[in-house]
């Protein structure tokens, strides 16, 4: 048996009340109320005001909230030209790396050492209203087109829709995108909330700390899955061709995007949600072979092996068919995750610790002479 924990797993770095991740139960829930619970019943902006303040917001400050983060669009100029002047084939990831980071550069109050938490919570918001405009602000220019103004009256996720396609969005996905933004908000210590914690552990500033995580995300490994799921779709073909894959993919050891979970051992509770949008999107729209192609491999993945499909393995069919292109969907995941991560080092400035693990030496063991470099 291994005297270290490769990957961390199963190690306990800090105390968090943000986000009860259950993994053998298939339970999530913010702050005690279930995820379920929650989609049903709350706004995206509700569950930031929960995140950032431990508690549901009542109608004042609900309406506070939403005053705060509408009027905390607009963007430093220089980071408009910044992304009107980007190549046409950049990823959308990286530019939203950077435009975060870009945004510090603009920030006075962008500071670092001992923090203050009033200034930091303006901060957090800040950086949570312009996330999503830096991401449709860029999808906008490569294609040539112009940047509409920041408006202030729709929500996050209208907002957001608006800014993508120029036009008004409808309810249902409004509605959709909304879901999905608060079932993406917040999930634990996982690899892009540790990193955020790790930076801001040191003291620097919230802007660096989400760059970091913004960075975590990027990798396939995390953020990345749900735009493998639609290239694998695509790759699939057709309904008639999914049975053959999966095998093919069972036989000679292929993952299988989507399905599975590193901390869920039974369904994944976010899943449900994303799956019923995606079936409601895809009537509506006429167009049902993704989601039938999506739930054939659920179901043989289920009975063969049984694993059960994850929350990207909806997504990415839900923002398919709001014809979200497919390297937008992990900014998406990192709008919505920018309010979990600002609450999440929200909360460990306030009981600050730096992250020092420890690691296992495993080179020579004894140390050398140097040999002079005509005897190497």
């Amino acid at each position: 048996m291994s005297d270290y924990a490769k990957g961390l797993e199963g190690v306990i770095a800090n105390e968090s009340a943000l986000s009860k991740v259950e993994g053998q139960a298939g339970k999530l829930s913010y702050l005690g109320y279930d995820i379920d619970d929650l989609v049903e019943n709350c706004t995206f902006e509700e569950v930031t005001y929960l995140l950032h303040n431990g508690k549901l917001p009542n109608a004042d400050e609900l309406a506070g909230l939403e005053s705060t983060l509408r009027n905390s669009r607009e963007l430093p100029e220089q980071v408009i030209e910044f992304i009107k002047h980007l190549p046409k084939d950049a990823v959308p990831m990286d530019v939203l790396r950077t435009g975060v980071s870009m945004l510090g550069v603009f920030d006075k109050n962008a500071v670092v050492g001992e923090p203050d938490p009033v200034v930091n919570h303006e901060v957090a918001l800040s950086i949570v209203a312009k996330t999503p405009v830096i991401v449709a602000y860029y999808h906008r220019a490569r294609q040539g087109l112009e940047l509409p103004p920041v408006r202030t009256d729709l929500s996050e996720a209208a907002h957001f829709l608006y800014l993508i396609t120029g036009e008004e969005p409808g309810e249902a996905a409004v509605k959709t995108l909304d879901i999905a933004y608060i079932i993406h908000a917040d999930h634990g210590m996982n690899a892009s909330t540790f990193s955020a914690r790790v930076t801001t552990g040191t003291l620097s500033d919230l802007y660096s700390a989400m760059t970091s995580a913004i960075g975590t995300l990027k990798g396939p490994l995390h953020g990345g899955a749900n735009e493998g799921v639609i290239k694998m779709l695509k790759e699939i073909g057709s309904e008639d061709k999914v049975d053959a894959f999966v095998e093919d993919c069972l036989v000679n050891k292929k993952k299988i995007m989507g399905i599975g979970h590193r901390v869920y051992k039974v369904l994944d509770p976010r899943a449900p949600h994303l799956q019923k949008m995606a079936i409601k999107l895809t009537e509506e729209l006429g167009e049902s072979k993704w989601i039938n192609m999506s739930e054939r491999i659920a179901t043989i993945m289920r009975e063969r092996k049984g694993l059960n499909a994850n929350v990207d393995f909806y997504s990415a069919t839900v923002y398919y068919s709001l014809n979200i292109p497919t390297d937008l969907f992990t900014p998406i995941f990192a709008i919505a995750r920018m309010s979990g991560w600002t609450a999440q080092v929200l909360e460990q400035l306030k009981d600050n610790r730096l992250y020092r693990p420890l690691t296992k030496y495993v080179g020579p063991a004894t140390t050398s002479p140097v040999p002079p470099i005509s005897e190497r």
